[in-house]
């Protein structure tokens, strides 16, 4: 069954580890033979830049991983550049879809002419910021209380201009409420239920109920430590699946492994060729058709929807 993954860091991998290759380096959760057998149909490859890297050489950072994702996985057999969501549904049997996001805007600083330059590479998702503060909000490991700030709403104002997907994943809970209702497409890419898991980076249920009610999408992730607050299991994972279906319903969920972002793995989901294995587990709990929702359909009629918006 086809699985559409909305989250990995590879391409931080493909620019930090030496020599790496996308085609099979075991060193990657992310490689194409692991999407092969994983059955991945379209894979979400952020951006993502260490906020610890000086300002002045973030951008750099940027671009570099932009060329990674040319250079390595487009020059791949059967890699698609995914740059108008319609091409989800045209896609050979072959093909895997590769689509670009940016994880955090600190990298852009105050510069909207650096948004400008990502987004015309063809980033169709974009989140505000990672965990820690930048000009735009305050991440996920900031006080809670402190929120969006002026230069982020011009940020969410070119966002919608241009039907980029925003994601909440790493905003702090201040920072989601001050962008929910100004955002014209809205996602969790990759986050849990806090409810169990209780962890900054996971979603309250009044969260959840919002986003969804905004017309949003939640995409589960497969951390263990956003999964549980010890040695989690596929089954816990299935837990917060039916934990969001029932609080939203089972048609607003989707996946995002992180894979490549995260340094322990569940067993059974230890890369991406494992990933058919969530799909088993997600079996016992739920319908066929529901199963399929979630590994990717859900998300195409998402994007659906939004292109009418």
């Amino acid at each position: 069954m086809n699985i559409i993954d909305l989250h990995c860091d590879a391409l931080l991998k493909l620019t930090t580890l030496e020599a790496a290759s996308f085609a099979e380096d075991v060193r990657m959760h992310v490689n194409h033979k692991r999407l092969q057998l994983g059955q991945i149909k379209a894979q979400v490859f952020a951006i993502f830049i260490d906020p610890e890297i000086p300002q002045n050489q973030q951008f750099l950072e940027v671009i570099r991983q932009m060329e990674a994702f040319h250079t390595h996985v487009l020059q791949t057999e059967g890699m698609v550049h995914i740059t108008d969501w319609a091409q989800l549904e045209l896609l050979a049997p072959h093909e895997i879809g590769a689509i670009l996001s940016l994880e955090g805007c600190g990298a852009i600083g105050e510069d909207l002419t650096k948004l400008t330059a990502v987004l015309d590479a063809g980033v169709k998702l974009v989140g505000l910021t990672w965990n820690e503060e930048n000009a735009v909000a305050h991440g996920a490991e900031q006080e809670a209380s402190l929120g969006l700030k002026p230069f982020g709403k011009e940020v969410i104002q070119i966002l919608n201009d241009r039907d980029i997907i925003i994601d909440v994943s790493h905003l702090n809970e201040q920072s989601f409420w001050d962008v929910l209702p100004l955002a014209k497409h809205i996602i969790a890419s990759h986050s849990n239920a806090r409810a169990l898991c209780d962890h900054p980076r996971n979603l309250t249920d009044a969260q959840a109920k919002a986003l969804v009610k905004h017309g949003g999408h939640i995409h589960v992730v497969y951390f263990p430590l956003f999964i549980s607050e010890q040695d989690a299991t596929l089954e816990q994972l299935v837990d917060h699946v039916e934990h969001l279906a029932h609080l939203v319903g089972v048609e607003h969920i989707g996946l995002g492994s992180d894979f490549d972002g995260i340094g322990v793995t569940v067993k059974g989901l230890a890369h991406a060729g494992e990933a058919q294995n969530l799909l088993e587990a997600l079996r016992t709990r739920f319908s066929a058709e529901e199963v399929q929702g979630i590994a990717s359909q859900n998300f195409k009629r998402y994007v659906k929807k939004a292109a009418t918006r």
